[in-house]
């Protein structure tokens, strides 16, 4: 599968996934060796078992409102990036998360290396960060 593909399906199925907690599709998208890291200072969550662990972790107190992702930008040697926001409530109150996902993919078009960078704030910010002008 070539990168432009891969990447489309990957911001497709994560975009869903996200909003319906379905963790078996995410995984999907990965490599069984894959590494996936979540902010810059964090340990990596490596191979899809510690990835599953992450993702539950993540959704277990979220109430998913609204999951967007931009279209990908597709670089060179199966890489590619996707900006995201998320409107949910955790734990009863509204937040919005932000950020971008670096993606590389294997020639069958699975996710071998991710990083996520993002932030989120205590309220609903509903416009979409590649919008704004």
């Amino acid at each position: 599968m070539d990168t432009a593909q891969a990447a489309r399906r990957f911001v497709r199925v994560w975009e869903r996934a996200w909003a319906a907690h379905d963790v078996d599709a995410i995984l999907e998208l990965y490599a069984t060796d894959c590494v996936h890291r979540s902010m810059p200072f964090r340990e990596p969550h490596e191979g899809r078992d510690e990835l599953a662990t992450y993702v539950r972790w993540s959704f277990a107190t979220e109430q998913t409102i609204d999951v967007r992702f931009s279209e990908p930008i597709v670089g060179q040697d199966g890489l590619a990036v996707a900006e995201f926001r998320v409107l949910a409530e955790e734990d009863g109150q509204p937040s919005s998360l932000a950020g971008c996902v670096f993606v590389r993919f294997d020639t069958a078009g699975l996710a071998v290396e991710t990083r996520d960078y993002w932030h989120s704030t205590p309220a609903y910010v509903t416009s979409l960060p590649w919008e704004m002008t």
